[in-house]
């Protein structure tokens, strides 16, 4: 039989998501000999590698399963590239390590590409009665359109735009820069609520959200690359209570470095207002731990600074106009 569809799945140092995945994707109603799937591992491990056999040796009945090193080591979307490039089918499936597709989820992404380029599937991701700051926004992937963790396109569509912009070094943006720049060519895209895939929420490390600010630089490139649609689809303007924040702190240094201490306060009482809303907008409707509280305090301070020096890095690398 030929191969209808590819699935493809970046991995990184990660076994025991990397079983769960795999358990569901063998597991899949459409029939074995249909599709594939292609584990593109970014970190080139002989652990992954070994892990990868052992679970094509155990289902020699089932999909036909690759393990595809990527040794250059340069994100997701370098190894979701090297991924649909070896593959064989027509159309080709996303998904992420640390996701659980459901039984009917190709099947379901199948029938809805007819006629189309692409699909976005539903996404679940499961919260808990007293989530984080951190969970409730990583939530919010569940209601983003054409995220690699549940869509699929069609292989010729992939190949006329290049795939993935390998220049998004990090699991950030480049899935909607691939989305954006398909409507902007104006690809038929579609919806497939019944193409199903559960994201479990994985534990973060206390402060996380500091780290995740880098990321921040990619929104400058992406805006670079579709300035309408990216003001339309994305984010409407710039984030003005960061930048009013990192304005009080730089009013407040010319003050004290100007000896104006009326200056000085003013500015101090202002940032203190500022960071006071921005702490109460993350904990309302989150947990109220102490140490999630203390969480809040601590990296409402630092995270407007660095996400507006990452926004603004960004804007002098790739030579935009990014605020």
């Amino acid at each position: 039989m030929t191969i209808a569809i590819s699935v493809v799945v970046p991995t990184f140092n990660r076994p025991d998501l990397l079983d769960r995945c795999l358990s569901a994707l063998v597991a899949q109603s459409v029939g074995p000999s249909s599709y594939e799937i292609i584990i593109a591992d970014d970190a080139a491990s002989d652990v992954t590698r070994c892990q990868v056999e052992e679970w094509r040796n155990r289902c020699l009945a089932g999909p036909a399963i690759t393990y595809l090193p990527v040794c250059a080591s340069c994100g997701p979307a370098a190894a979701r590239n090297a991924g649909w490039r070896q593959a064989r089918g027509p159309v080709i499936a996303f998904t992420d390590d640390d996701c659980i597709p459901d039984g009917q989820w190709l099947a379901a992404g199948l029938r809805a590409i007819e006629g189309a380029t692409g699909v976005s599937g539903r996404i679940i991701m499961p919260l808990p009665e007293d989530p984080t700051d951190y969970e409730r926004n990583a939530a919010g992937l569940a209601t983003s359109e054409f995220v690699t963790a549940n869509c699929f396109y069609r292989r010729s569509a992939l190949e006329a735009v290049s795939g993935f912009d390998e220049r998004f070094a990090m699991a950030w943006r480049e899935d909607a820069d691939l989305w954006l720049t398909f409507i902007g060519r104006g690809e038929p895209l579609v919806a497939a609520e019944d193409a199903v895939v559960v994201h479990p929420l994985r534990p973060a490390p206390w402060g996380v959200s500091v780290s995740q600010q880098q990321k921040s630089q990619y929104n400058a490139l992406l805006y670079k690359k579709h300035p309408v649609l990216y003001r339309q689809r994305v984010q409407p303007g710039p984030p003005r209570d960061y930048y009013a924040i990192v304005g009080s702190i730089i009013v407040f240094l010319l003050g004290i470095s100007l000896r104006r201490p009326r200056l000085a306060v003013a500015s101090a009482v202002l940032w203190t207002r500022l960071t006071a809303d921005f702490i109460a907008r993350r904990l309302h409707g989150t947990s109220r731990r102490p140490g999630h509280v203390a969480e809040m305090v601590v990296t409402s301070a630092v995270i407007p600074p660095l996400s507006v020096y990452w926004r603004l890095r960004g804007a002098i690398a790739y030579r935009v106009w990014f605020l």
